[in-house]
């Protein structure tokens, strides 16, 4: 696996270039995002993303798929987001949640049958610029924790070293957390769920 330095605040550019040309070609990627490190591919290409749930023993018909985007517009292509869900998103995007929204027809047969989506904007540039670079979102799953100390959840080349053979570039962030995004249910914008705390607060 290629291992490629990258900084927030500086973002290397043919480094991106690099990223999402391996994205194009169906490959995989870690990527840090502002809770753990994540697992990458092109959200439109179905043998990508049947690679990637089976790297982490995901059922695509019966978990739910989350989707990277580069901002609330780049989401608004591949989820259906009324006026209310649309504030909520503004008031806590980007930031370290998933939020849970009917999905649109965009997406691919991985995710027929299934209702909805989960959207992430985090925030961090990193993974915002890959996704805006690549003109669509990235399938994501944050990487498996099972077995693991904190320390190796957080650093990237003991989460290189496990996915050896699964991913094929590692977005080298630096030091990444070890809590999980908050996932939201907006799936009745009204009446806002949550299904698990993670890092991000939310109050309504």
């Amino acid at each position: 696996m290629k291992t490629l330095r990258l900084y927030p605040s500086n973002i290397n550019r043919p480094y991106i270039d690099e990223i999402t040309s391996t994205i194009d070609n169906g490959g995989c990627i870690i990527f840090p995002t502002d809770s753990l490190y994540a697992l990458g591919c092109d959200c439109l290409d179905n043998r990508a993303i049947e690679r990637l749930c089976k790297a982490k023993s995901i059922n695509p018909a019966k978990h739910l798929l989350s989707i990277v985007c580069s901002d609330i517009s780049q989401a608004s292509g591949y989820a259906h987001i009324d006026n209310k869900a649309f504030s909520i998103l503004r008031k806590y995007l980007p930031g370290p949640f998933t939020f849970i929204l009917p999905a649109s027809s965009s997406l691919p047969k991985a995710f027929r049958g299934r209702r909805t989506v989960g959207i992430r904007v985090p925030d961090n540039a990193i993974a915002r610029e890959i996704a805006n670079s690549l003109d669509r979102p990235l399938m994501a799953t944050s990487i498996a924790t099972d077995g693991l100390e904190a320390g190796d959840i957080e650093e990237p080349m003991s989460i290189a070293s496990r996915y050896e053979g699964t991913a094929d570039i590692m977005a080298d962030g630096g030091a990444g957390e070890c809590i999980p995004s908050t996932i939201v249910d907006l799936t009745d914008s009204n009446n806002p769920v949550i299904l698990r705390q993670g890092k991000g607060i939310f109050e309504e």
